[in-house]
């Protein structure tokens, strides 16, 4: 099988997690910090983490560091096949917009 097909079938797998998906949703929107992430999931920030790093390994997420908080943002370059998948989420602006403003400021 050639390198790419694997790439492709191993982002794909990753995909699969609805957890994941929505992480990408929410980074389609604007770039966030874990905690924000956390709320918004309603999820521990181990479990949230956890996510995190399995696209950040697959190269789906790029961190930032701001002050003491780590941003995530959405790496879409050289990934245009995903464009097609993104497009397909649901917009996830109304659960953002119910986030307290203290968290990572």
């Amino acid at each position: 099988m050639s390198q790419p097909i694997e790439a492709l079938a191993e982002t794909l797998k990753l995909l699969s997690d609805k957890t994941r998906l929505t992480i990408l949703a929410l980074l389609k929107v604007q770039d966030m910090c874990v905690c924000d992430i956390v709320t918004v999931l309603e999820m521990t920030q181990p479990n949230v983490s956890q996510h995190l790093r399995k696209l950040k390994i697959c190269g789906l997420v790029n961190e930032t560091r701001r002050a003491q908080w780590i941003y995530y943002s959405l790496n879409l370059e050289d990934k245009h096949y995903l464009h097609g998948i993104l497009e397909q989420l649901p917009s996830m602006k109304e659960q953002l917009n119910k986030l307290s403003p203290e968290c990572c400021n």
